[in-house]
């Protein structure tokens, strides 16, 4: 009989639209028989939910997201930590990483950590961090005042974003870390020891929820006005999507091409974006949607024709790991066309199942939309190769499951 702990697992946000993948593993957590409290460093921004943020059962315990806004908390909190037994090792450890990192996010990290401990819900017999930034800072600094052990799963933006120093000291401290792409999983290995406690775990899809389409592909081709070729783009508009770079690969496509542009996502950028397609004269072409539920996106991939998105190497690091949307566009047939950052290749194989372009490049990007504009046949076996790779290798059952024996295993250690 498999061990079962309660797992508080600490968010920076629930529900966010954003991290859908994350919602999915929770609730793939859930049905494998996990007791799960979730722990939130903020409350929810977004106006919508995905389907699947309902069928998660587990409670909510939001942290005070600025400690001056909730100062009783936070007082609580740092009384209460006198008594417990991690106490003078914490904050030795909170002055060891404070001269590296003088900022206010550190005390706010100190002292959501102080609300956590005073408030442990649910009998909490394990922590889990999702992201190895900020929510791994929380997680470990609860862990050292409990006692109770910690692990994480780092993604994208945490790992490249976060400073070597930081990164190595949490890998040393968790009992593992996973992690989505073998970009970060060989980075990350390069920062500790404990090699062999960290793991490459593809998050995967729900199949079920994202079916085999069962309609027919388009044979468009780009030469009718009346019925253009239709591209869809899912992403938060910010640097590290590379809309501008997009956009300006869509002005470069020859004028007689007949095409239409959809995006799907919120961002900061927006407004800028839909200036800059003003002034490259492809406004009328492109529709932004906003934010979506997860079914309308899904009706969304099977309407395209194309599915682009043109990732890049943020100035300050940050950049995708794999992008689930890629793998959530493949699983509906929908050819991909992307570039080659991080796991991007882990999915996509250029001329096999997708076509891949160097980032910052409008001019191979438009090549990249031109050819699959102009040929209906290259998308349809594109898309269908792309289907059979996620089927055959991205199911999230395996990530599941991979996660439950390394809890588990972890657990016997500890029992």
């Amino acid at each position: 009989m498999p061990l079962r702990r309660n797992i508080l697992v600490v968010l920076k946000g629930y529900p966010r639209l954003s991290e859908t993948f994350i919602a999915q593993e929770l609730l793939g957590l859930e049905k494998a028989g996990f007791d799960l409290t979730l722990i939130s460093m903020r409350r929810p921004t977004d106006k919508k939910r995905h389907p699947v943020h309902d069928e998660i059962k587990a409670k909510v315990l939001y942290l005070p997201e600025y400690l001056h806004e909730e100062p009783i908390r936070v007082l609580k909190g740092l009384f209460h930590s006198f008594s417990r037994p991690g106490a003078k090792a914490l904050w030795k450890r909170f002055f060891k990483d404070l001269p590296r990192d003088i900022s206010r996010n550190r005390f706010r990290r100190l002292g959501q950590a102080f609300v956590l401990a005073r408030e442990w819900p649910d009998n909490g017999g394990w922590l889990h961090a999702h992201f190895i930034h900020t929510p791994a800072s929380v997680t470990e600094y609860a862990s050292i005042l409990t006692g109770v052990p910690w692990t994480c799963s780092a993604h994208a933006k945490d790992i490249w974003t976060s400073p070597d120093w930081d990164l190595g000291e949490k890998l040393n401290s968790a009992r593992w870390t996973v992690t989505c792409t073998r970009n970060g999983y060989d980075h990350m290995r390069t920062l500790t020891a404990r090699t062999d406690a960290v793991y490459l775990s593809y998050h995967g899809l729900d199949l079920g929820r994202f079916g085999s389409f069962p309609g027919q592909r388009s044979h468009r081709n780009g030469r009718d006005p009346v019925d253009p070729v239709l591209i869809l783009s899912v992403g938060r508009a910010v640097e590290k999507k590379g809309y501008d770079t997009l956009l300006e690969a869509l002005a470069l496509l020859p004028a007689d091409l007949n095409w239409r542009f959809e995006h799907i996502g919120g961002g900061d950028e927006l407004t800028k974006l839909k200036a800059m397609a003003a002034t490259l004269g492809i406004a009328e072409r492109t529709t932004w949607k906003g934010a979506l539920a997860q079914e309308d996106v899904l009706d969304h991939y099977r309407r395209a024709d194309i599915f682009a998105l043109a990732c890049r190497i943020a100035a300050n690091g940050d950049r995708d790991g794999l992008p689930n949307v890629l793998v959530e566009a493949s699983s509906q047939r929908l050819p991909c066309i992307s570039t080659s950052v991080s796991g991007v290749p882990e999915l996509l194989i250029h001329g096999e199942n997708g076509l891949v372009v160097p980032p910052e490049s409008p001019e191979s990007l438009a090549k990249a939309l031109h050819m699959a504009i102009a040929d209906p046949a290259l998308r349809l076996k594109l898309g269908e190769a792309a289907e059979k790779r996620v089927r055959a290798h991205f199911d999230y059952h395996s990530s599941i499951d991979q996660l439950s024996k390394l809890f588990e295993e972890e657990w016997r250690k500890t029992a």
